[in-house]
């Protein structure tokens, strides 16, 4: 805006441009091109890591078994990630009631905003796989509602799947449906600000082709990747993956434990990540999801510890 336009414009006018303006570099800042990898989450000019952790690493002590009630609940596991003194927390849907409500959601807000942590995210079980009217509407309606809940919740992101072909469909067919049931979900999230993180997480996801087939093919800049780094089957060098799908990631899930491209275990190189990450600009959260045995507080406390020094910036 000139000096001499905010002379000679009346405070409703100026306010007027300015919101107008506002807005067009806003559309412009979230609508990246979907040619490459490289722009699609567009304007990150320098890496920047905050650290999370998901209550799925806590989940034998989050879920009961038979008549044994459950040792923590999330209000628990948040005081948890306060004394590890993280910036977030990610909320996983499943320990949480099948139907929160609003006034659960906004307690768990705001028990966040007191012990000084954002909301990461939460995680959702969902299979866009389906043809079958009545099981896609139930998968479809289930991504909407936890739309909903992640917007009261101050979830900025949702992690979904994508889901499984179904016998009797060809492998077009179900890349088109789930491209279908990512596209609807995605323009119901954008109306809420809310990103859906596609992650590699089995079926054809589970190679870094697969999944960037789906992410292409998705028209909406409220589409991202979660990058899980234990969860590339085949495709390929596991890192190899990682590097091709890092610049498509709005989220970075941290199994301790990658498997090679032969299958075999190995330690997370968490040196190598940092490379691809840095080399990516990722801008975000890095969620440690803890999957192996062990006493469960200790051993994230431990790998939250040399995630803040092996990925330090």
């Amino acid at each position: 805006m000139q000096d001499s336009h905010s002379s000679a414009q009346s405070p409703l006018s100026r306010r007027q441009l300015l919101t107008s303006s506002f807005a067009a570099a806003s559309l412009a800042a979230i609508s990246p091109q979907l040619a490459g990898a490289a722009e699609m989450i567009p304007g990150r000019h320098a890496p920047k890591f905050k650290f999370s952790l998901a209550a799925y690493s806590y989940r034998s002590l989050l879920q009961g078994k038979g008549d044994v009630a459950p040792k923590m609940d999330l209000l628990g596991f948040i005081d948890e990630c306060a004394r590890m003194q993280l910036d977030g927390v990610e909320l996983t849907s499943y320990y949480m009631p099948e139907e929160p409500t609003d006034a659960y959601l906004i307690g768990l807000r705001s028990h966040c905003f007191r012990q000084g942590l954002a909301v990461s995210g939460t995680a959702i079980r969902n299979d866009f796989g389906h043809s079958e009217t009545v099981a896609r509407n139930r998968n479809l309606d289930h991504v909407r509602r936890w739309i909903d809940h992640a917007a009261t919740l101050h979830a900025p992101m949702i992690r979904i799947f994508a889901g499984h072909g179904q016998k009797g469909n060809s492998p077009e067919q179900t890349h088109d449906l789930m491209v279908d049931g990512i596209q609807k979900s995605c323009d119901y999230a954008a109306k809420h600000g809310i990103y859906l993180a596609l992650e590699n997480h089995g079926g054809v996801t589970a190679s870094a082709d697969g999944l960037l087939k789906l992410v292409r093919d998705v028209d909406s800049p409220w589409l991202g990747v979660n990058l899980d780094t234990g969860n590339f089957r085949f495709g390929g060098e596991p890192y190899e993956q990682m590097e091709a799908v890092a610049k498509y990631a709005v989220n970075v899930q941290v199994k301790v434990v990658v498997k090679d491209a032969d299958g075999k275990p190995q330690p997370m190189d968490f040196a190598r990540l940092k490379k691809i990450l840095t080399d990516a600009n990722y801008r975000g959260f890095v969620v440690l999801e803890y999957e192996e045995p062990g006493d469960v507080p200790a051993e994230c406390r431990r790998y939250v510890q040399q995630m803040r020094t092996d990925l330090a910036l």
